[in-house]
């Protein structure tokens, strides 16, 4: 399996009948999701196309932060929400952005992102901070749900990030302005979930100023909340 090149710095129960009731209802409300999704996807595609207009690729699903806070042990979790299998050979490392603006949705940050030739949403999943998007709100974007390469490392070793992590992004400006406590903890429970799932250690959540010469996700970030110390080389 391919290694990701070393990082500058390192990443920073109710009983058994009602686990069983509850998993049994995410896995019916995820199909629904994931039916309707595919649904509007084609309906706005096509719409596009008559019109000559590109087709954006925002066709992503967003997650209220009540619904979002109990992931947890669920199979409702933004992690399981797909439309393919989890690719569990290509996931080795998360990578934390922010925004770069105090306002921010997903449309919005595609935007940007087509402005620098980028193809659609660069980043996996999107965290909102109340302003564009809920606080906490969390927006699974289409390349986490097609199990696609991000668009969203910088640096000399950035197209191995992009093909190997898993890009979150926070909504925000992180050189202005701290993030917000239930952004924060939604970063927390995904960093969590993804670790889980994906056997991902702390060692290798980093953020993008780890890895490029980039003020990303800005000096407001609390470092402490993804780790900390150094990491040998991959593969080493």
């Amino acid at each position: 399996m391919p290694k990701l090149p070393t990082t500058r710095r390192a990443a920073r129960t109710s009983d058994s009948q009602r686990r069983g009731e509850d998993a049994a209802i995410s896995t019916r409300a995820k199909m629904v999701w994931v039916s309707f999704l595919g649904a509007m996807t084609v309906v706005g595609g096509l719409l596009m196309m008559l019109d000559g207009k590109p087709v954006p690729r925002l066709d992503g699903l967003s997650l209220s932060p009540l619904a979002s806070t109990g992931w947890v042990n669920t199979n409702a979790d933004p992690v399981h929400i797909t439309r393919r299998p989890l690719d569990r050979e290509r996931w080795q490392a998360i990578v934390v952005h922010h925004s770069g603006s105090t306002v921010g949705t997903p449309a919005s940050i595609e935007a940007e992102n087509q402005s620098r030739n980028i193809k659609g949403l660069g980043h996996h999943f999107i965290i909102g901070n109340g302003n564009g998007m809920e606080d906490g709100q969390v927006h699974v974007g289409y390349r986490w749900l097609d199990q696609l390469p991000g668009a969203h490392a910088a640096g000399p070793d950035g197209q191995a990030y992009n093909l190997r992590s898993i890009s979150i992004c926070l909504v925000g400006d992180g050189n202005r302005r701290p993030f917000t406590a239930m952004q924060l903890k939604q970063l927390e429970l995904l960093i969590d979930g993804l670790g889980r799932e994906f056997g991902i250690g702390r060692e290798r959540v980093v953020l993008h100023s780890d890895i490029a010469p980039v003020a990303d996700p800005g000096r407001l970030f609390p470092v402490g909340l993804v780790g900390g110390g150094a990491v040998a080389a991959a593969g080493q």
